[in-house]
């Protein structure tokens, strides 16, 4: 059943919450976050710190270098335009935090611009141990929130206002840095995180009508990056095509193109992702007009692949 990543981590974050060393930090969006549900079952352990995003990531890195582990959570751009803080206060002190950042990219729809994260995958991959998941529907998110509570140093967790349709089997386990290849393929591969996935899996039903075998593999873990299975499908299939809800300097195809560039692949890559500001629509209209909607991923891989 589609159900939006943001609240999966609600629910998630209210199971782990059994472990007392779980701390939540709100900026003052515990509905939109629904960390609330957290505040429901351990109130003495729920810190609003308000609309002091700043103050909040300070907090979170004190709790953390106490020993606990804590979860603090708001729109993932009031995160973006806090890196100075994050990296002070978490990255360099290697405190043990998870930023949860909600309602990341142009997905959110009509909130326009102002409430779009386009460049926080950017930041946060910039810094050296920051580790970088996009879960792609709730159950990977869930799995991911189960993950983290053993899981060493800081974290950030990009999460969709939107719903997002099921795309992992049951039975899903979470492995960081282990890319999911959901579909087999060896004419085209298409890489995509979070939104975007479910784009993928619609792009390749749409070019296994034309008869072409298109490979969906899902980087929930954008670093570190799982190099391996990109490399392995950059062989077998000569093109890829990443999809992202995010810009297309820093994010997911960056990091595809360096693992392409690095290990000297003859493959050719498209990027697909915002290359500008946001603006405000609904999540189809935006996902439509800036080219990453399942049309717009199928109509990729034919240029690639000149049919």
């Amino acid at each position: 059943m589609a159900k939006a990543t943001r609240e999966a981590f609600g629910e998630a974050l209210a199971r782990v919450g059994e472990d007392p060393r779980v701390v939540a930090l709100d900026g003052d969006l515990m509905k939109s976050n629904f960390t609330y549900l957290f505040r429901e079952k351990y109130p003495e352990r729920f810190v609003e710190c308000g609309i002091a995003e700043k103050n909040m990531i300070g907090v979170a890195a004190g709790l953390a270098l106490s020993g606990k582990i804590p979860f603090a959570s708001s729109f993932a751009c009031f995160l973006a335009g806090r890196v100075e803080v994050i990296r002070m206060s978490v990255g360099y002190n290697e405190a043990n935090v998870r930023l949860a950042g909600t309602h990341a990219g142009i997905g959110i729809g009509d909130d326009g611009a102002s409430q779009m994260a386009l460049e926080d995958v950017a930041a946060m991959r910039a810094l050296p141990n920051m580790t970088v998941i996009q879960p792609g529907d709730a159950a990977e998110t869930e799995r991911a929130v189960e993950y983290l509570i053993e899981h060493q140093g800081p974290v950030y967790l990009r999460l969709t206002r939107q719903k997002v349709a099921d795309v992992n089997g049951d039975g899903y386990r979470f492995e960081l840095g282990k890319a999911v290849v959901l579909r087999e393929g060896s004419d085209v591969a298409l890489v995509a995180s979070g939104g975007t996935v479910q784009e993928a899996m619609r792009a390749a039903d749409a070019l296994g009508n034309d008869g072409i075998a298109a490979r969906v593999i899902n980087v929930h873990t954008i670093k570190p990056i799982d190099k391996p299975t990109i490399l392995d499908a950059a062989g077998e299939c000569e093109h890829v095509v990443s999809v992202e809800d995010h810009n297309v300097v820093g994010g997911l195809g960056s990091a595809v193109a360096e693992v392409l560039a690095q290990a000297g692949s003859g493959a050719r890559l498209t990027v697909l992702g915002a290359r500008n500001y946001g603006q405000s629509g609904t999540p189809e209209e935006l996902y439509d007009e800036y080219g990453i909607s399942a049309s717009h991923v199928a109509d990729a891989a034919r240029r690639a692949l000149k049919v």
